[in-house]
């Protein structure tokens, strides 16, 4: 079964995350293929789905929500996470003369009802901040968040790659409390284990989501002594290199959710194979010391 993880008292996410971003970049995007992709991740018990406005050039939502309005049902079985503040010059915002982001509450509540409109729901089910915004009013932000909740458009609110000040200056105008914080980490991507960001977070008993948890696909290509010591765990295991790197942010304490995106139908159904990865001290310590490139102090 698989294992769920609670973000707020009447909030849980499936503990590995299945990720949108290249949701628009499928040759196939027809609802029914989409709709096959939901099929094989449920099928797993991963109901909890990472969207973001600006995905696909601002279509990804929409190709969501084709497949959402061609089997309602599907809706009910799942949670949606989406994000906003990232202006791109491309699609709904061609014409913006720089990309930038934007926290302003105008642009939050725009934001949310395009994302709703998009997918043809009714209430998303986690808001993320994606980017921190050096120009960010924390009294108008916070305030425009608790508003969205209290709105009922929106479940909950967190932020992604923010750091543990970013964070703590939202919250401080915030009643509504942040509910998790998606950043990147991986055995490519180490730096949260050693600046405080995981500690930080695993004080305060909130979860991660972890982005690019294969390292942008680099994990799987590596030849070096952490690609050799992933494939002799993967061959005793009977899985393949992607569920022990998976598997290896799984064994951290802090309640780390995985968020995995791929296009291929085979690939998805394996996604689950990182829950039948068994990893000790020494052996977990194995894969962090190749990721250092170093013994540990």
């Amino acid at each position: 079964m698989m294992p769920r993880i609670n973000l707020s008292p009447d909030l849980s996410f499936s503990r590995l995350v299945y990720g949108m971003w290249r949701l628009a970049d499928d040759e196939n995007t027809s609802p029914a293929h989409v709709e096959a992709k939901i099929q094989r991740c449920l099928e797993q018990g991963i109901t909890t789905f990472d969207q973001a406005d600006i995905y696909g050039g601002y279509v990804a939502e929409d190709v969501l929500g084709a497949a959402l309005r061609a089997n309602p049902a599907l809706r009910g079985q799942m949670e949606i996470v989406t994000k906003c503040d990232i202006v791109a010059p491309v699609g709904r915002y061609a014409d913006a003369p720089v990309k930038y982001y934007d926290t302003s509450r105008a642009h939050i509540e725009k934001s949310v009802d395009l994302s709703l409109a998009a997918m043809g729901i009714e209430q998303i089910d986690l808001l993320l901040i994606h980017r921190p915004d050096p120009l960010m009013d924390h009294a108008e932000t916070g305030a425009a968040l608790d508003d969205i909740v209290k709105s009922g458009k929106v479940r909950a609110v967190g932020v992604s790659n923010f750091r543990p000040w970013d964070w703590e200056l939202l919250q401080s105008a915030m009643s509504t409390p942040l509910a998790t914080n998606q950043i990147e980490i991986s055995l490519s991507e180490i730096s949260p284990f050693t600046n405080g960001d995981l500690a930080f977070h695993q004080k305060h008993a909130q979860p991660i989501m972890a982005w690019s948890p294969l390292g942008g696909g680099t994990l799987l290509k590596d030849t070096g002594l952490l690609g050799q010591r992933l494939d002799k765990i993967a061959a005793e295991q009977g899985v393949d290199r992607a569920a022990v790197a998976i598997a290896f942010l799984l064994r951290h304490p802090a309640k780390i959710l995985p968020v995995l995106g791929t296009n291929n139908l085979d690939r998805i159904s394996a996604i689950s194979d990182a829950l039948k990865v068994e990893l000790d001290r020494p052996t977990w310590f194995g894969l962090y010391e190749a990721a250092l490139e170093n013994e540990v102090p």
